[in-house]
C-alpha cells in the first residue's frame, strides 16, 4: 500500500489519519499494518522514530468490535511516559467513537484504577507492573484479549519487567496474537518469545543508516581540557531550541547539571533516581520549555519522547554502543534537522571506530576563538604511518647487505635507503595531486 487511503479502514479512522496529516505509511507501517489486520503475530525490529506506534494502533482500532464490552487488546510499555504517549496517540484515533480506552500506569492511585474497571474497556494501555496488579486483583479481565502488544521489549527486559508481563499474559487465551516491538532482540528475551509466539513473522527494518539522514555528527576532541570545560565551549557555541546532554551514570549526570548551574546555565535532569512525582514535574517543565538544556542518562531517557530536540551532546560515549543510536535518534525527528556532538579522548578511539561501522559519518570539529573550525580526519595520521611502513619495507628490499663488506658499509646502506625513501615519497605525493 502506498497511501493510507488504500487500506480499507473504517471512515472514522480515515478521518482521524487525515486530521493527523498522515498520507503515506512509513516502511514499518507498510509491513506491520497488514499483518495485524490478518491476525498474524509478528516481531517488529526497528529504531526509534520509525512510526511504529501507529503501525499497531491503527489496525488494532480497525479490528475492534465496539459491541463487545470487553478487553480486546492490551498494549504495554515499560515506562509511564511512553505509555502516556501511546494512550494520547490512541485517543486521537478513537475520539468521538464508542471505543473505550483506559490508561493504567504506576505512580497513580491503584484503588482509583480499580474503580475505573467497573466497566471493562475495549483497549488497555499501561505499564507492566500496574497491569499485572489489576489482573491479580481480578479487576482487569484479560481472558477475552485477542491482541497483546509489547512495546520497547528490550527496554522492558533491561528494566526487569518481562516476568510481570508473563504474569498477566498467562491469563490470556492460547489463541493470543502477540506483537513485539524493539530496537534490538536480546538473546535472553528468546525463551519468553518462544513461549507465546508460534512462528512469528520477523520484520527487521535493516536500513543502511540507522539514524535520520538530516543529522550532522560533530566529533570534538577534549584535548588538554576537562570534559566539563569542553562541554561549556560547545554549549557557548550553539543556540539550541532544546539540547539533551547524555551521561553514562546518574552520578555523572548530577555532576554535569551541578557544573552547569555553577556556570549560570540552568539544566533539567532526567535519571532513574527521580521520584515519580519529581519525574512528572520535570517532564512538565520540559514540555513547557522551561529548560534549554537537559542532562540525562540512557535508561531513563529511552523511556521518554521529548519533542523539539535540536541538539544531542554526548558528554561521554556509552558503554553499550547501541545506546549511541538511541541518543542521536532523539534529534531530527518529523523531518527536522539536528546536530549530534560527541566529546572524545584518545582512549575512545576503538569505540568510535565501531560507531562509524554502524553508519555514523563523523565530521572532525574544534572550537577556536568562539568559532567552529574543521579538523583533519583523525585517521589521517594512522594512514600516514602505514604509508611510511610500506616505504621502509620497499627500501629494505632494494638495499641488500653486500657479500663482501667494507668499513662504513652500514652507513652507505642507510644513505641508499634514504634516497629510495625520498624517491618513493615523491612518487606517492605526485599521485595525490
Amino acid at each position: 500500500m502506498s497511501k493510507y487511503t488504500d487500506y480499507q479502514l473504517k471512515p472514522f479512522l480515515q478521518d482521524a489519519i487525515a486530521k493527523l496529516g498522515f498520507v503515506e505509511p512509513t516502511p514499518i507501517q507498510k509491513e506491520i499494518i497488514p499483518l495485524i489486520l490478518k491476525g498474524k503475530s509478528a516481531i517488529g525490529q526497528a529504531h526509534t522514530g520509525t512510526g511504529k506506534t501507529h503501525s499497531f494502533l491503527i489496525p488494532i482500532v480497525q479490528r475492534l468490535d465496539e459491541e463487545k464490552q470487553e478487553v480486546q487488546a492490551v498494549i504495554t510499555s515499560p515506562t509511564r511516559e511512553l505509555a502516556q504517549q501511546i494512550f494520547d496517540a490512541l485517543q486521537q484515533l478513537v475520539e468521538g467513537t464508542g471505543i473505550q480506552a483506559k490508561l493504567f500506569i504506576g505512580g497513580t492511585d491503584k484503588q482509583r484504577s480499580i474503580d475505573k474497571l467497573k466497566t471493562q474497556p475495549h483497549i488497555v494501555v499501561g505499564t507492566p507492573g500496574r497491569i499485572k496488579d489489576l489482573v491479580k486483583e481480578n479487576a482487569l479481565l484479560v481472558h477475552t484479549t485477542n491482541t497483546l502488544v509489547i512495546d520497547e521489549a528490550d527496554l522492558a527486559f533491561d528494566m526487569g519487567f518481562i516476568e510481570e508481563i508473563d504474569g498477566f499474559a498467562s491469563h490470556m487465551p492460547e489463541t493470543l496474537e502477540m506483537f513485539v516491538f524493539s530496537a534490538t532482540i536480546p538473546e535472553k528475551l528468546q525463551p519468553f518469545l518462544k513461549k507465546y509466539m508460534e512462528s512469528p513473522v520477523h520484520i527487521h527494518m535493516n536500513d543502511k543508516r540507522p539514524v535520520a539522514e538530516n543529522i550532522e555528527f560533530y566529533l570534538v576532541p577534549v584535548r588538554s581540557k576537562s570534559r566539563d570545560s569542553r562541554l561549556l565551549d560547545v554549549i557557548q557555541n550553539i543556540n539550541p531550541y532544546l539540547a539533551v546532554i547524555f551521561c553514562n551514570t546518574r552520578k555523572t549526570a548530577e555532576h554535569v547539571a551541578g557544573y552547569l548551574a555553577e556556570q549560570g546555565i540552568r539544566a533539567g535532569q532526567i535519571h532513574g533516581d527521580l521520584s515519580p512525582r519529581d519525574r512528572k514535574k520535570m517532564m512538565k517543565q520540559v514540555r513547557d520549555l522551561e529548560f534549554q538544556f537537559i542532562v540525562a542518562t540512557d535508561l531513563a531517557a529511552r523511556g521518554i519522547d521529548i519533542q523539539g530536540i535540536s541538539h544531542v551532546i554526548n558528554y561521554e560515549i556509552p558503554e553499550d554502543l547501541e545506546f549511541f543510536i538511541h541518543r542521536v535518534g532523539r534529534t531530527a525527528r518529523a523531518g527536522n534537522k539536528g546536530t549530534a556532538i560527541t566529546l572524545f579522548k584518545p582512549e575512545d578511539e576503538d569505540a568510535l571506530v565501531r560507531v562509524e561501522k554502524m553508519g555514523i559519518p563523523f565530521e572532525q570539529k574544534d572550537i577556536k576563538n568562539g568559532e567552529w573550525i574543521e579538523l583533519k580526519d583523525r585517521h589521517q595520521r594512522k594512514n600516514r604511518v602505514k604509508q611510511e611502513n610500506e616505504i621502509d619495507v620497499k627500501a629494505k628490499a632494494l638495499v641488500r647487505k653486500p657479500k663482501k663488506v667494507k668499513p662504513g658499509y652500514k652507513r652507505n646502506m642507510k644513505w641508499e635507503m634514504e634516497k629510495i625513501k625520498k624517491r618513493e615519497r615523491r612518487i606517492k605525493n605526485r599521485g595525490r595531486k
